[in-house]
């Protein structure tokens, strides 16, 4: 039987992408010192303003990514609204982020690129 499963996204730039790419695309790479939490985000809109307005101008190149995880495992982190009514995000705090990759289902595939 198949999990449900819900979609997830996340803005990313070139270095974090090589390393998912390095995985296989089914994992996302530990966090560094400086960030405490993987957040991915809950609406495609939301990952491309960061991906075009904040990836570009840090990198040259910013991607969304889109990846499935285990419903019942995303119970455990809230919705965080950050912003307006479509900022949506999850807190998965570094530590956990193994486990996180572990229920995630299927490849981590890249549907948008910004330069």
């Amino acid at each position: 039987m198949t999990p449900q499963t819900t979609t997830l996204w996340r803005p990313t730039g070139p270095e974090e992408l090589a390393l998912v790419e390095a995985s296989g695309w089914t994992a996302w790479p530990p966090r560094l010192p400086d960030q405490p939490i993987f957040y991915p985000v809950l609406n495609e809109d939301y990952a491309v303003r960061i991906a075009r307005d904040w990836n570009v101008p840090a990198s040259g190149v910013g991607y969304v990514t889109r990846f499935e995880v285990e419903t019942a495992f995303l119970a455990r982190y809230p919705v965080r609204q950050v912003g307006g009514e479509t900022i949506l995000e999850l807190w998965v705090p570094a530590e956990e982020l193994a486990e996180f990759n572990r229920h995630i289902v299927g490849p981590i595939e890249v549907v948008r690129e910004f330069r």
